[in-house]
C-alpha cells in the first residue's frame, strides 16, 4: 500500500474510533446526569484549551517567536466580548485588527 493509501486508512480508523467514543458516552449515561464534579471539569476544558491555543499561536511552535501584532488584538476582543459582543464580530474585529497592524508594520 502507498503512504498516501496508508495515511487515509490511519485517518479512516481514527474517525470511526472517534465516532464510536463520542456514541458512547450517551449510550452508557442513558438518562442519568454527570455528577457535579465531572461536569465543572468538562466546562472548564474549553477555556483552558483555549488559553493554551493562544500561547501557542502567540509565541510559537516552541515558544521562540512572539508575534507582536496579535498583542493588541487579544485585549480588544476581550473587552467586546466583555460588553456582549457577539463571539464572531469579536473574532472577526481582532483578525481586521491583527491585519492592519501586519499590513503597516
Amino acid at each position: 500500500m502507498s503512504d498516501r493509501g496508508t495515511i487515509w486508512l490511519t485517518i479512516g480508523i481514527v474517525a470511526v474510533i472517534c465516532i464510536g467514543l463520542r456514541a458512547a458516552g450517551p449510550m452508557l449515561l442513558r438518562d442519568r446526569e454527570l455528577p457535579g464534579p465531572a461536569t465543572a471539569v468538562i466546562d472548564m476544558m474549553a477555556p483552558a484549551l483555549l488559553a493554551g491555543l493562544i500561547v501557542v499561536e502567540l509565541l510559537g511552535a516552541h515558544w521562540e517567536h512572539l508575534d507582536w501584532t496579535m498583542l493588541p488584538a487579544l485585549p480588544i476582543a476581550a473587552a467586546l466580548r466583555w460588553w456582549k459582543v457577539p463571539e464572531l464580530a469579536c473574532i472577526a474585529v481582532a483578525i481586521a485588527v491583527t491585519v492592519l497592524l501586519r499590513a503597516v508594520f
